[in-house]
């Protein structure tokens, strides 16, 4: 449900954006969608984890605190409304606080859209989904800095969207898996294959 719930979350915080900054709205609905990443990247992570341990070992310290960094952007966009400035206004006086801008924004800032880059190859190359699955997560992940940078909403959408479509496929798909047959076996199948089983829900 979180795989599903996050990326979709975060589309439709995108069509709140206001004229000079993200809003109150989308910065709460932002906030939220950082939790649901969270819980379904983590449990991505663990179905990982057999045929990739160490991808997984760096892979899941850097979500969470890419994560933290993500937390940091929504929080900032329901201050900017809570304290009438714009976004333009706020990056200005965040310069003045180098402490806080550097490892909250402009480091931890990047590393969300890096994880999720990372994520599609590890997908595509351990075979863990269709190859489409893959290369829609690293597409999406290309596209989510680009819009946030330039601030253009139809480019949100777009990389938005990149990312829902393969998330709620991975959702579903684990869903209707996560549910055996009546009388299924549940002994080891003879014939497993040595790749990382289908990605479930978290």
């Amino acid at each position: 449900m979180f795989l599903i719930l996050g990326p979709a979350l975060n589309l439709v915080a995108g069509f709140f954006w206001e004229d000079d900054r993200q809003g109150l709205v989308s910065g709460t609905l932002l906030a939220l969608s950082i939790g649901a990443w969270l819980v379904g990247l983590a449990g991505i992570y663990e179905r990982l984890r057999p045929a990739a341990p160490r991808y997984v070992a760096v892979a899941l310290p850097l979500t969470v605190f890419a994560c933290v960094g993500g937390l940091a952007f929504a929080i900032q966009s329901v201050q900017e409304v809570v304290f009438d400035v714009s976004h333009a206004v706020a990056v200005e006086r965040l310069q003045e606080h180098p402490f806080a801008a550097y490892p909250l924004y402009w480091i931890l800032g990047p590393a969300f859209p890096i994880a999720l880059f990372l994520l599609g190859l590890a997908v595509w190359r351990l075979r863990a989904a269709p190859a489409w699955v893959g290369l829609l997560i690293a597409l999406g992940a290309l596209a989510f800095p680009l819009s946030r940078i330039t601030r253009d909403a139809n480019i949100a959408h777009v990389a938005d969207v990149l990312l829902l479509v393969p998330f709620v496929y991975l959702g579903l798909r684990s869903l209707r898996r996560s549910r055996p047959p009546s009388g299924a076996s549940s002994g080891p199948s003879s014939g497993a294959e040595s790749r990382p089983a289908p990605i479930p829900a978290a």
